[in-house]
């Protein structure tokens, strides 16, 4: 059973991830730990009292959101959730996080090397299980033979092409919920028999 102060030392990490992840999303990752401090209520050196770095916050915000995404696929890759399904999911999970993952592939290169490696590893765990999923609907013989990682560097460029052109598509309100059902049904026609 966790103590009353564990339970509070918890709670001030949560809140300070929470509260950077809200910043980082609005103002980008050059925010700095003082204003996240400042929002979230602590001072500043109890953001240094919960991780090392700034580096340390940001792989641990970036790892959590890649995390999240990576265990739902896995669940999905084992399962037999359609395809469809599957796209569905991962446009929710998207939306929910839109300003956040938008911030996070346009300033990627210029976060501090570890952390781009975060990212990439975590990426990488999507990939597979997408691909585990995609080579048995192959087999199946409901989706076209494409090379599977063609077929998720396709579905993530067309994600990506619509958030990095937001202010052209959807300047007023969030792109993936105004697009995620064109996005979804575009992709699945190009890749079913």
């Amino acid at each position: 059973m966790k103590s009353k102060r564990q339970i509070q030392k918890e709670t001030t990490r949560q809140k300070i991830m929470d509260t950077a992840c809200r910043i980082y999303a609005k103002e980008g990752f050059s925010a700095s730990t003082a204003r996240i401090a400042k929002e979230a209520g602590v001072s500043h050196g109890t953001v240094f009292a919960h991780f090392q770095s700034l580096n340390d916050l940001l792989e641990c915000i970036i790892g959590e959101f890649q995390i999240s995404l990576a265990a739902e696929f896995h669940d999905m890759a084992e399962s037999s959730i359609s395809v469809s399904d599957f796209l569905d999911t991962h446009l929710k999970i998207l939306m929910e996080h839109e300003d956040f993952y938008l911030r996070l592939i346009t300033e990627r290169s210029l976060l501090p090397e570890e952390v781009q490696y975060v990212y990439a590893d975590n990426q990488s765990a999507i990939a597979h299980h997408f691909n585990l999923m995609m080579s048995r609907e192959m087999k199946n013989g409901t989706i076209k033979e494409i090379p599977v990682h063609m077929l998720f560097n396709t579905w993530l460029g067309m994600i990506h092409y619509y958030l990095w052109n937001k202010d052209f598509f959807s300047p007023e309100e969030p792109v993936l919920a105004r697009y995620a059902g064109e996005l979804k049904h575009t992709f699945l026609s190009l890749i079913r028999k």
